[in-house]
């Protein structure tokens, strides 16, 4: 089996996967390759019909699609290479990178540098275990998203959604556009996991019922789903006897949280953060295997495509620019605290790229108002970030310029935490 030498080789052609091979082609890398194992580039955003992305990084108003669109052109006219229909099979630490797809057969690829853009994929029933038969009719959300906009399908008539992320969202608005009865969207937890703004335009906007602390215990039907009883919880998520009701429909679509698709990382020795589900990486997106980098929902769960494109940008040009001969200096870990989920990146090279701005991404641990986003070093406070409002559902994120990081200690590890607010 012949081996191809490659500069920067992309594992998924979506939007991050797509961003980092542009920036990486525009930063010097001569030959940069996007493997995407679907038959065309685009990733999730070719199902995303509905407006919205663009908005930070283009300043205009685009379809998932037309965002797609524009970095589909731009890496053409770049002289970025895409192979779709391509199955990675296995990614080496030594870089090598082995494939099949019905056109090349078996390939083997030895890069300069990686860039993982696997993105992430749906839990689905099993993953949260709902008592009942296995009828018909229960989908992912994005599932349904595919059948309904991309196969011309629609999934059912009758339609409840459990769980408010943002797909559950648009999809409750979508199957009452396409003249469906959506009986409402029931969540576990006391507040949704969703952008407000999708809140708002999704089901206020449309007369769709939420339903908080509420969650599906038991699913019935033969070979269709007929219908779902759904109980209230107590603050520990267990459900509360008596608050039982029985709800009918003919289908269930599931948006109950998004898993970062590591397969191929930890195969490629990649330490995994159990706190985000994806690679550990420093601030240029290098993972803990030199030369090996990640961005996208493949290293955290992101809110917004444009986020994506950024984090994609500072993956492709550190992968562009990776030099192996160059030992890495030391890095400071972030620590995460009171108040917040996850940090990423979850370590500093303090010492380097003091002149450029450095993007923290985080998620907060429970609606909060009126906060500060407080960063210390060796329990002293060095940096604060007041923030009017902080939620679950939607990512914080943090842009620390040179003359900021100019007050930190280069040896020391950095807690992020959330003070005040109520």
């Amino acid at each position: 089996m012949k081996t191809y030498e490659i500069d920067v080789l992309v594992v998924g052609g979506g939007p991050a996967g797509l961003g980092a091979a542009i920036k990486a082609r525009e930063n010097g890398a001569r030959k940069v390759l996007v493997l995407e194992r679907d038959f065309e580039p685009g990733g999730i955003l070719n199902q995303c019909i509905h407006n919205g992305f663009g908005l930070q990084y283009f300043s205009a108003e685009l379809t998932g699609t037309e965002y797609a669109g524009r970095f589909i052109r731009r890496a053409g006219q770049t002289g970025v290479e895409i192979q779709t229909d391509t199955m990675v099979l296995d990614v080496k630490p030594s870089r090598e990178v082995i494939t099949s797809s019905a056109k090349y057969g078996l390939q083997r690829f030895q890069a300069k540098s990686i860039v993982l853009a696997m993105g992430c994929r749906e839990r689905t029933r099993d993953a949260i275990q709902i008592y009942g038969s296995r009828p018909s009719g229960i989908f992912t959300a994005g599932t349904a998203q595919r059948f309904t906009n991309i196969e011309g399908f629609i999934p059912g008539r009758q339609v409840v959604v459990l769980g408010s992320g943002d797909i559950g969202l648009i999809m409750a608005r979508r199957m009452k556009l396409e003249g469906c009865e959506v009986q409402g969207v029931y969540e576990l937890l006391p507040y949704t996991n969703g952008l407000s703004r999708n809140v708002v335009q999704c089901l206020n906007d449309f007369s769709i019922p939420l339903y908080l602390q509420q969650t599906v215990t038991s699913i019935y039907g033969g070979e269709r789903i007929a219908g779902v009883t759904t109980q209230k919880v107590d603050k520990k998520q267990n459900p509360l006897p008596g608050t039982e009701e029985y709800v009918p429909c003919d289908t269930l679509l599931l948006s109950v949280g998004l898993i970062p698709e590591n397969e191929l990382s930890r195969k490629a020795g990649v330490r995994i953060d159990s706190r985000t589900g994806g690679p550990l990486v420093d601030q240029n997106r290098m993972t803990t295997v030199p030369g090996i980098f990640a961005c996208g929902n493949v290293v955290q769960v992101h809110d917004l495509a444009d986020d994506v494109t950024v984090e994609s940008e500072i993956a492709g040009l550190a992968a562009a620019g990776f030099a192996e001969e160059e030992p890495p200096g030391k890095k400071a870990r972030v620590l995460v605290g009171n108040g917040l989920r996850y940090v990423v990146p979850q370590e500093i090279e303090l010492s380097r790229n003091r002149e450029e701005p450095l993007l923290l991404f985080m998620r907060a641990e429970l609606p909060r108002r009126k906060v500060n986003i407080v960063i210390s070093q060796g329990g002293m406070e060095k940096l604060k970030f007041p923030q009017p409002f902080i939620k679950p559902g939607e990512i914080i994120a943090l842009s620390v310029t040179s003359e900021m990081l100019g007050e930190l200690e280069i040896d020391q590890d950095i807690e992020l935490k959330v003070e005040g607010g109520g």
